[in-house]
């Protein structure tokens, strides 16, 4: 079997500071946005796969039953996934993307990246096709930042110029909330 590099796409709702999650790791509520939620749901269930870190996930009904890659250094290379069938652990210290990928036996399609801040940013190396990144005005001043640097050093918008993106669109998720999804791309 052939196997081809997905089409990689990210996704990520940050707050006013550019946080995806409080100081100790939990989603906050006020992130919890139904439109957003609805979107990334949507978006999820037309993905081949998932890629989260050891402790991030994507959660809703469906989360158990998706093909994953989990990222963790606490394996070499890539191994199956003890508890969970649908997925492959990776160590991207000690594996390329691409051996991750083939292992799960997939010939194509999406992968979705959900998360943490290293996963983000690791595949701001590896290429993202598109990231959709939704933007709410809840503040959560001392949290976790999308990508590594974010915050005191650096804006998402700065992070994504930097590794060649620009933003391509922007629509209206919930007037209510102000809550804004901008879809980010390779330049040309």
């Amino acid at each position: 079997m052939t196997t081809r590099r997905p089409r990689i796409e990210g996704f990520a709702i940050i707050s006013s500071e550019g946080m995806i999650a409080a100081s100790d790791g939990s989603f906050p509520e006020k992130l919890k946005i139904p439109a957003d939620q609805k979107f990334y749901q949507d978006s999820l269930d037309r993905a081949a796969a998932v890629a989260n870190g050891r402790h991030s996930a994507e959660g809703g009904p469906k989360e158990a039953a998706r093909r994953r890659i989990v990222l963790t250094r606490r394996v070499e290379r890539v191994v199956p996934d003890p508890d969970n069938a649908n997925a492959i652990l990776w160590n991207p210290a000690s594996a390329p993307f691409e051996e991750a990928w083939m292992r799960l036996n997939l010939e194509d399609g999406t992968l979705a990246v959900v998360g943490g801040t290293d996963v983000f940013g690791l595949f701001l190396n590896i290429g993202y096709d598109v990231f959709f990144l939704t933007r709410t005005d809840a503040s959560v001043p001392h949290g976790r930042p999308v990508f590594p640097g974010v915050g005191k050093n650096a804006t998402p918008e700065e992070v994504f110029a930097r590794h060649g993106m620009v933003l391509r669109a922007t629509r209206m998720l919930d007037p209510a909330t102000n809550t804004r999804l901008e879809e980010w791309v390779p330049k040309g």
